[in-house]
């Protein structure tokens, strides 16, 4: 698990250093600043907000000036409302030649990025004043919570066991016979933990420990702990692990050389699976299943995470479980929100008298 995130701190180390050379010199030192607190995948997006706020001040306030020209002096002169147009210009830009659109939510993660970035400087008394306080963060609408129906998880399971699809090619076939044992450990470790798509990519074989039916995960921001998990999630991990080391013995899994011999789950290519690989992983199974739905892997999160609520009725236990730090994060998704909350209170009108009952009132 180390490596894995080393080399990841590592690249976005380097994507830092390369997008600070765009920028003022003072961005560096606030990227620096702040390393302690935070993490290089945090700072990656500071500095990708930074990027877009100094273009639209090049093209629309200081005209005469490159993006690493703006100095310090210059962003004294911004007022609240030039902040307030930078919010609205988010809404649709452009940014070397490609089209951007940013509706509230993306907005508000910029708008505390620059909070950040002023505060920096003021509280180092660089700057008189973090102007962008006084700009309201965007409203943002709470999306309904997509998740996968008791049913639809039954159904999406027996897709990936089964050994021939009557619904696809021949070729598709071939290649859900080669991936099949990987991907139900997948799904089913997804569906079963809760795990986010980030945490699973970078899990070894070693952080497994089928004696406690657990593992080691690294959360976001650092912090490591250990999830677990039924028998039934152990017997799909050990049938992908059987199947995988007799892959490794035979010099042959998927046919390629395994370039790191740590991790838990490969590509095609032999190389530990990606986040985009899974993303298409779970999307090809999920359509067929629920072609009305969206299913992407936090929605399989959010999927266990409704039926933890449901089962346990505890929030805190289902925010320690998902790792949320705010539990009105949790709130808000699995409580608020239970689809069996709102069954119940639709059950409790009634238009007529006579009206007949539901089966299960």
């Amino acid at each position: 698990m180390d490596d894995f995130y080393k080399q990841r701190d590592k690249r976005n180390l380097e994507r830092i250093k390369e997008i600070c050379e765009e920028l003022p010199h003072y961005v560096r030192e606030f990227i620096v600043g702040i390393q302690s607190r935070t993490s290089t995948l945090t700072r990656l997006n500071y500095v990708y907000d930074l990027r877009i706020f100094y273009d639209y001040l090049s093209k629309e306030v200081f005209r005469s000036l490159q993006p690493n020209e703006i100095e310090l002096a210059d962003l004294e002169k911004l007022k609240a409302v030039d902040i307030e147009f930078y919010l609205d210009y988010l809404s649709s830009y452009e940014f070397k030649g490609k089209e951007y659109h940013c509706e509230n939510r993306a907005k508000e993660r910029k708008l505390c990025s620059l909070r950040s970035f002023f505060k920096y400087f003021y509280n180092k008394d660089k700057l008189s004043c973090n102007i962008c306080t006084k700009v309201d963060l965007p409203k943002k609408y709470e999306k309904e919570i997509i998740r996968l129906d008791s049913d639809e998880v039954v159904e999406l399971l027996d897709r990936v066991d089964a050994q021939v699809l009557s619904d696809i090619s021949k070729r598709e076939n071939a290649y859900h016979e080669i991936t099949r044992p990987r991907d139900a450990a997948i799904l089913t470790l997804f569906l079963g933990t809760g795990i986010r798509i980030s945490e699973l990519v970078g899990l070894n074989i070693d952080d497994f420990d089928f004696g406690s039916n657990s593992f080691r995960v690294r959360r976001k921001g650092g912090n490591e702990t250990r999830l677990y998990f039924t028998d039934e999630i152990a017997t799909a991990l050990k049938n992908y692990c059987a199947w995988q080391q007799d892959q490794i013995d035979a010099k042959t899994p998927f046919g390629v050389k395994i370039a790191d011999g740590s991790a838990m789950f490969y590509s095609m290519q032999g190389k530990r699976i990606s986040v985009r690989a899974v993303e298409n992983l779970v999307k090809k199974y999920a359509k067929h299943v629920t072609p009305t739905k969206h299913i992407t892997p936090h929605k399989l999160r959010s999927t266990f995470g409704t039926e933890l609520y449901r089962n346990t009725q505890d929030i805190y236990v289902v925010a320690a479980v998902l790792g949320h730090k705010d539990i009105n994060t949790t709130r808000r998704h699995y409580a608020a929100t239970s689809d069996d909350i709102k069954r119940r209170a639709a059950r409790s009108v009634k238009l007529r008298d006579d009206a007949p009952h539901s089966d299960d009132e």
